[in-house]
């Protein structure tokens, strides 16, 4: 039989039976899942390069004996090679794989394999997930299963977006999934915490974790699976919302413990909410953090306070805003923190990846932090205790503060949003954004995206409304400003810029990744997905999307081959070398 027509067929018998079936029979949608698995794998095999007899055994084998079962010592593996299995890849944050199939000699040769078209979004800002062959995709509330070799639909699982949210949560954005044994985790955008089945998408436990009756709450994040635990945050932090991280039991669904980033009455900190001004500070938790298994320390990063642009009502440092946080993941008990923008006036949210580096700093063994933050410094601490280590502005326009001085604490010029607007660099959007960093460290560098423009900032007092932003006003562009953005390596031992790859385009906010490969990829602002020398930023490959990127690639092997995978526009792409290209 002609593949196409089989594979049709195929997918006919499994929709007349899911009819008879109906969605709400696990045990049904369970076996179609595994049958489906089985069935397009076994179909794809005639078109593919892989081997025809390994390339269908492997899927089938995985798919028929229910062999989706992530440990927690599969997630604390590091680098990560075959699977992806968490939204940063591995708990470090650095988005380096140690693949080395795809590299510098032979990425020109990289080919587009598939595409999966996604029709209830026009942004996807997920990262693609894949455990054992099977990748992960989200868009809004809906969840997809597909084939990582072919890109067919294995089973989704779907369920209306929420009317009546605002802001960010109304663009109905969703970052990914974490995955646990047999369990897939999502965040909804009305923040509830999903459990579905790896096998089936069929819904297993479904939990709201925020005040499910405000407009104001969201959630836009990939949870973060830890242990036992699954951690979550959420959006609204412009809204007026008080933030916190939770964390749940993977198993049940039960809450075991919230850290709230903003302080009560009472608690240290809590003079900068005066009243009930504690209840809208913002702070919130919205993209996933780090993991240090040898401290059993959990970093994360915190967003901006509430309002935005006007602080009189919010006096001294507003913590918990700003910041990264550091925290033991079984209690939720603080450690340490450090503030990167305290009395943040410029909407600088902290949510920018810690990303975890060991490596010899001024001559010792260190454990580090290095993170580039919004408000256009890159920094390096030390994550055994939150010592701040060094600061250098990656841009080169900052004008809200002059520097870092020894202490950690900017040194702030004065510049604040007025009344009338006053110029402000860097921009609302930041010097850089919640787009992912990596870190390579067999080059010791650090790489991300930034951006060099400003803003004109606009403060007026606003109280506090139910169903509102919570800005106090906005920002405008400069008048004639061409802003700039560059694709960046950073050396934190030496605390320079080693390399600028500049960007021509209409912008984007395409995450990086690195590979053993000696390669950096990532979404260009000519909406093309890049491959440049990790060591010199030196151009090897690029592909047009024909879309814009507002998401960070990654890769993955299956069957002995490679694949580099990457969301544009609603459209997710993956690409392998041809055969012959391989070896």
């Amino acid at each position: 039989m002609n593949f196409a027509v089989k594979n049709a067929a195929i997918r006919s018998r499994v929709a007349h039976v899911t009819r008879k079936l109906g969605r709400t029979d696990s045990i049904g949608l369970a076996f179609l899942g595994l049958l489906l698995l089985g069935m397009v794998a076994a179909g794809q095999a005639a078109l593919t390069t892989v081997p025809p007899a390994a390339g269908a055994a492997s899927v089938a084998k995985s798919a028929e004996s229910g062999a989706i079962n992530i440990s927690t010592s599969d997630l604390m593996k590091a680098p990560v090679t075959s699977n992806w299995a968490s939204y940063n890849g591995d708990y470090t944050g650095r988005r380096f794989s140690g693949l080395t199939q795809i590299n510098k000699a032979n990425v020109a040769s990289l080919a587009a394999q598939w595409v999966f078209h996604v029709t209830n979004s026009d942004r996807l800002e997920m990262t693609p997930e894949v455990v054992d062959g099977v990748m992960f995709v989200t868009a809004a509330n809906d969840c997809y299963a597909l084939d990582a070799r072919t890109g067919r639909l294995i089973w989704h699982y779907s369920r209306p977006i929420t009317e009546g949210l605002i802001d960010d949560a109304s663009s109905h954005h969703n970052r990914g999934v974490g995955v646990w044994h047999d369990r897939v985790f999502m965040e909804t955008d009305n923040a509830h915490l999903l459990s579905l089945d790896v096998r089936s998408g069929n819904l297993i436990w479904d939990i709201p974790y925020a005040n499910t009756t405000s407009a104001n709450y969201g959630a836009t994040s990939s949870p973060l699976v830890l242990k036992d635990e699954v951690l979550v945050g959420t959006s609204g932090g412009d809204d007026g919302v008080r933030g916190f991280l939770a964390a749940f039991d993977a198993e049940t669904g039960k809450e075991l413990w919230r850290f709230w980033t903003i302080p009560g009455p009472g608690e240290f900190g809590n003079e900068s909410w005066p009243g009930d001004m504690y209840l809208h500070g913002g702070g919130t938790a919205w993209m996933p953090g780090t993991y240090d298994p040898a401290l059993n320390t959990l970093y994360w990063g915190t967003g901006n306070p509430a309002p935005d642009f006007y602080g009189e009502g919010r006096p001294g440092d507003d913590l918990y805003t700003d910041c990264v946080i550091a925290l033991d993941p079984d209690t939720g008990k603080m450690k340490w923190y450090y503030q990167f923008t305290p009395h943040d006036l410029n909407d600088y949210d902290s949510v920018e990846t810690p990303v975890l580096v060991d490596t010899v700093y001024q001559g010792r063994q260190r454990k580090l932090i290095v993170e580039a933050n919004r408000n256009g410094f890159v920094y390096v601490l030390d994550r055994t205790n939150g010592k701040f280590l060094s600061a250098i502005p990656f841009t080169d326009n900052v004008n809200w503060a002059k520097a870092i001085g020894t202490d950690g604490r900017p040194i702030k010029t004065g510049i604040i949003p007025s009344p009338d607007g006053t110029e402000v660099c860097p921009s609302y959007g930041g010097a850089t954004n919640w787009y992912s960093p990596t870190y390579n460290p067999g080059t010791g560098l650090f790489y991300f995206l930034g951006n060099n423009g400003c803003n004109v900032f606009v403060a007026k007092p606003q109280d506090y409304a139910y169903g509102d932003p919570y800005y106090a006003t906005g920002t405008r562009r400069v008048s004639g400003e061409q802003s700039t953005r560059w694709l960046m390596a950073y050396d934190p031992k030496k605390h320079t810029i080693v390399w600028r790859y500049p960007q021509v385009g209409r912008g984007g906010n395409s995450g990086v990744m690195s590979t053993a490969g000696g390669l950096l990829f990532f979404g260009d602002d000519a909406d093309s997905l890049e491959a440049v020398d990790a060591l010199t930023g030196r151009a090897l490959w690029h592909f047009d999307t024909g879309q814009s990127f507002t998401a960070s690639p990654m890769t993955y092997a299956l069957q002995g081959r490679q694949y580099v995978a990457i969301a544009s526009g609603n459209d997710v792409f993956s690409f392998a070398l041809p055969q012959a290209s391989r070896h």
